[in-house]
């Protein structure tokens, strides 16, 4: 009875960390990706100009603070964000060793998607 009522309570308190996870708040969706950037390897385009993780993040994080007022979900700051130039209009791009160069918000969004399946 004692393994069963152990047994069924580590379930539980799985499960409720599983959906912990899966509920993240958009905050901590928002600071997954920062930390994303800023760790990555992969170089960050934006106008022409290569970027490192902690540059880009940085970058990233100035204009997040300028739109505050307009983001609501990760999805918003990857748009307001980190997504393209305000003033040029010109998309950013990544450019990760050994592979083809993507958009910014493609590189983005998978690693939001992968978060939340974790």
């Amino acid at each position: 009875m004692v393994k069963r009522t152990l047994f069924l309570c580590g379930l539980m308190v799985s499960q409720l960390l599983l959906l912990n996870h899966a509920l993240a708040s958009p905050q901590q969706e928002i600071d997954h990706l920062l930390t994303f950037v800023e760790s990555t390897q992969c170089k960050y385009e934006r106008n022409g100009t290569m970027h490192n993780g902690p540059e880009a993040a940085a970058h990233i994080k100035k204009k997040a603070d300028y739109y505050a007022d307009d983001i609501e979900s990760a999805e918003d700051f990857i748009a307001y964000s980190a997504t393209k130039s305000m003033l040029s209009g010109r998309h950013y791009q990544v450019h990760c060793e050994g592979k083809a160069s993507v958009s910014s918000e493609v590189w983005l969004k998978s690693e939001l998607d992968d978060f939340r399946s974790r």
